[in-house]
C-alpha cells in the first residue's frame, strides 16, 4: 500500500485547546500503571505548563493539524527543541503524534511521520528524537519501520 499524502498546517486556537484536553486526558491514561492517577493529572498539567507556556505562540514549538488529500484532518503532531540537549541545538523533539481514530491503519502515522521529519529538516535540524511508552506497540512499530532506534530505556518496578 502506497503511503497516503498529508500536508501540514498549524493548529488554530481551538483546535490548540481540544488537544490540549485529548493530550492530558491520554498522559493521564499512560500514568496510571506506574503512579497514583493524582500524580498522573499533576504530571499530565505540568508537562503542558512547562514545555507550552504560551500556548501554540511558544516559540520554536510547532503544533500541527494533518490533512489529507481532501483537505480533512485526520491526525496532529507537536514538535519543538530536544528538551534533552542544550540551547540553540539542531535536535528537534517530537513531542506528541497522532492519527485520528477514523484514519487509523492506513498508513497516515507514516505520512504525518514523515512531514514532521522535513519541517524539521527544513528549518536546519539533523535529528528528531521522541519517547513511547513501552505498552504503545502500535507506535513503536511505526517508529521502528520509519528508521528510529532505541537510545536510552528507562525502567520500572511496582514495589509491595
Amino acid at each position: 500500500m502506497d503511503r497516503p499524502r498529508v500536508t501540514l498546517r498549524e493548529m488554530t486556537e481551538d483546535e490548540y485547546r481540544s488537544y490540549v484536553d485529548e493530550v492530558q486526558g491520554a498522559v493521564v491514561r499512560e500514568l496510571v500503571a506506574t503512579m497514583s492517577e493524582d500524580e498522573a493529572r499533576a504530571t499530565a498539567a505540568g508537562g503542558i505548563a512547562q514545555y507550552l507556556p504560551q500556548g501554540a505562540a511558544t516559540p520554536r514549538h510547532i503544533l500541527v493539524i494533518a490533512e489529507d488529500a481532501a483537505g480533512e484532518p485526520v491526525g496532529n503532531a507537536w514538535v519543538g527543541p530536544d528538551p534533552h540537549r542544550a540551547e540553540g541545538s539542531d535536535a528537534a523533539w517530537l513531542y506528541d503524534i497522532n492519527v485520528y481514530p477514523h484514519a487509523r491503519r492506513n498508513g497516515y502515522g507514516s505520512a504525518i511521520l514523515a512531514e514532521v521529519e522535513a519541517l524539521v529538516a527544513r528549518d536546519g535540524m539533523t535529528r528528531l528524537g521522541l519517547n513511547v511508552v513501552a505498552t504503545n506497540l502500535a507506535a513503536i512499530a511505526l517508529y521502528r519501520k520509519s528508521g528510529y532506534a532505541v537510545s536510552t530505556m528507562q525502567m520500572s518496578k511496582v514495589l509491595g
